[in-house]
């Protein structure tokens, strides 16, 4: 498989603020690859990197093997997707998705048609002569994805391309942006702080804080076997001991992670089989989500969360604060991580 993206010891400073410290990674052709972090952590200075609009203080970007060192933003084969679409309200539908042929003074005829099959590929026929302001915003985040696509970068950008809109229509757009990459079959590089988002979409995930990465992986090995503190506590929620407890509760002399799910309860004198551990614990709290529960146990002193779905719920007593359960954990489910 070739390398579309390669970043190789990239750092970028503002005055005396850290943006990117010291990245090394590789992308490869035709997958998607999502940036994940919280605000600051440097995910969209590594997206402007890429792009162009930064440069870097140290280090060097390479794009399909050659360094992009010299390259203007406009030379590089690439195209961002910003969260504010960035259309130009003046113009209509067609001529944004058209506006950079007419830059290069592609013919009228050939622009029309290019633009028209771009907006059907994205699932915009017949809105053509509209203006973005007479379109919702999935719309026009879909007018801004044939724009950026008119061109055929080898690698699309996209910065919180989904930021905007509402939950249902989110999740919307992640299933069509994934469809259309499988179909395209381009470099899709996705800067987003929605774990979810980014679990849901990717074929791996850079973990950023503090302008440096904290793991890399697909996101099966980013959630089920995250490799420090950070990425346990912020991709999805987890269970974090430190090694004096993970002691009394495991005996195992080292920091770990235990993600709420993977804890069974069970009554006390009815305990299931096929688990390594069983904890006498006592209920503190129960909380209703929907379609699964929360609850939050005392064992030894230790607070640990368990998530149930309601039908497991049913099978046992736990109906109030104070009541006396046993949860079971398989070995398996307990991720050493660095402190």
């Amino acid at each position: 498989m070739s390398i579309a993206v390669s970043l190789k010891g990239v750092s970028l400073h503002f005055g005396e603020v850290v943006a990117v410290n010291n990245l090394s990674f590789e992308i490869e052709q035709g997958e998607f690859f999502s940036m994940l972090g919280p605000s600051g952590s440097g995910k969209t200075s590594c997206l402007r990197l890429i792009a162009g609009f930064e440069r870097p203080d140290s280090g060097e970007v390479f794009l399909d093997g050659q360094s992009a060192a010299s390259l203007p933003p406009f030379l590089r084969n690439v195209n961002t997707v910003f969260q504010d679409y960035a259309l130009f309200p003046h113009m209509t539908v067609r001529e944004n998705v058209a506006y950079s042929l007419m830059i290069k003074k592609v013919p009228i005829a050939q622009r029309v048609k290019q633009a028209d099959e771009m907006l059907e590929l994205v699932q915009m026929p017949g809105v053509a002569m509209r203006k973005p302001s007479e379109l919702s915003g999935g719309q026009r985040q879909r007018v801004a994805l044939a724009r950026a696509l008119i061109n055929h970068p080898k690698v699309l950008l996209l910065d919180e391309p989904l930021g905007a809109l509402d939950l249902k229509l989110r999740e919307q757009m992640q299933e069509e942006l994934k469809t259309l990459q499988r179909r395209l079959g381009i470099t899709f590089i996705y800067v987003t702080h929605d774990q979810q988002e980014a679990l849901t979409m990717s074929d791996r995930v850079a973990i950023f804080n503090h302008g440096t990465i904290q793991q890399i992986g697909s996101p099966k090995e980013i959630y089920e076997h995250p490799q420090n503190r950070f990425v346990a506590g912020f991709v999805g929620s987890s269970n974090l001991l430190e090694a004096s407890q993970a002691n009394t509760l495991f005996q195992i002399d080292h920091s770990v992670a235990i993600r709420p799910e993977c804890l069974k309860l069970c009554a006390p004198a009815d305990p299931l089989q096929g688990f390594d551990y069983s904890l006498q614990a006592t209920v503190k709290n129960i909380i209703y989500r929907g379609s699964t529960h929360k609850i939050v146990l005392d064992i030894d002193g230790i607070t640990l969360i368990a998530v149930l779905d309601n039908s497991s719920l049913a099978n046992i007593s736990v109906a109030e604060p104070g009541a006396r359960i046993c949860a079971q954990l398989k070995r398996d489910d307990i991720n050493s991580i660095d402190s």
